[in-house]
């Protein structure tokens, strides 16, 4: 299997800074990309079989994709602004231009496609905000692509964390394709924090242990869940933002908490 935790890297000749695919990661959906662009700088993505949504996550583009053109978007200049992203949508076999219109932070998430539907804005209204959890559990939670929205596997959510709090908690897992109980989903997390130097925990394990890695996450790092439960611990004066990507075969989130600690949510 390979490394659970993927590092960045310096920025190849079109800003990727994370290139996961699923030959990367040893499995079967998610694809996702960090691009770093200065100003003017040009992303160029065409995944033939693969549909996609551009996230702008810090910064301000411009993004061309099946004829359409969206100016501007983005703005942010920081993941833990409480603002929406700019995101554009594109069904397989459409061709994207992303062109920074100041130094900017790109995300790529990808899954499996077979090309319908049509390119589209996915406005910061159709993103939903919720709070979940209560004291140290509580996050926020801004729901990009959720599976009330169109697509074909894709689904996308940013969370932040607050220092001192837990997330993804308690453990749950949805690696069994078992509909209505659990769907299988496959899962990656990028993560920052706040301040930058500044590190998360984040452990991945199975019932029967199997997988069992506690990965100390840093400022830019990503983590693959390929099955499993996968909760996340933000340490005290360290804010957490991760951006989760999810695809496999239902496009649908259920999920399992791990029996041994149900009783947080169900009472004693």
């Amino acid at each position: 299997m390979p490394n659970l935790r993927v590092r960045p890297t310096a920025p190849d000749a079109e800003g990727r800074v994370i290139d996961i695919t699923p030959q990367s990661a040893g499995w079967t959906y998610v694809g996702f990309e960090v691009r770093k662009l200065e100003t003017g700088g040009v992303a160029r993505i065409h995944m033939p079989g693969r549909e996609i949504c551009i996230m702008i996550l810090t910064g301000s583009a411009d993004i061309e994709a099946g004829g359409e053109r969206f100016d501007g978007l983005g703005g942010r200049s920081s993941v833990f602004e409480d603002a929406a992203p700019g995101a554009v949508y594109a069904p397989a076999g459409v061709s994207c231009l992303v062109t920074a219109r100041n130094a900017c932070e790109v995300a790529v998430c990808s899954a499996p496609g077979h090309g319908p539907g049509a390119v589209r804005l996915i406005a910061p209204e159709r993103m939903g905000l919720e709070f979940r959890g209560q004291g140290s559990n509580s996050r926020r939670v801004r729901n990009i692509l959720p599976e009330t929205e169109p697509a074909e596997s894709l689904l996308i959510t940013e969370v932040i964390t607050p220092s001192g709090n837990w997330s993804s908690y308690p453990p749950h897992r949805h690696d069994e394709d078992a509909t209505p109980q659990m769907t299988l989903l496959e899962e990656t997390y990028y993560h920052r924090l706040d301040p930058p130097q500044g590190f998360a925990f984040q452990r991945v394990y199975t019932d029967d242990r199997s997988l069992d890695e506690t990965v100390c996450v840093e400022d830019g790092d990503v983590v693959l869940v390929p099955r499993g439960y996968h909760p996340v611990g933000a340490p005290h004066g360290y804010d957490l933002y991760y951006l989760n990507v999810m695809a496999g075969p239902k496009r649908k989130w259920v999920f399992h908490n791990d029996p041994a600690h149900e009783w947080i949510v169900r009472g004693k």
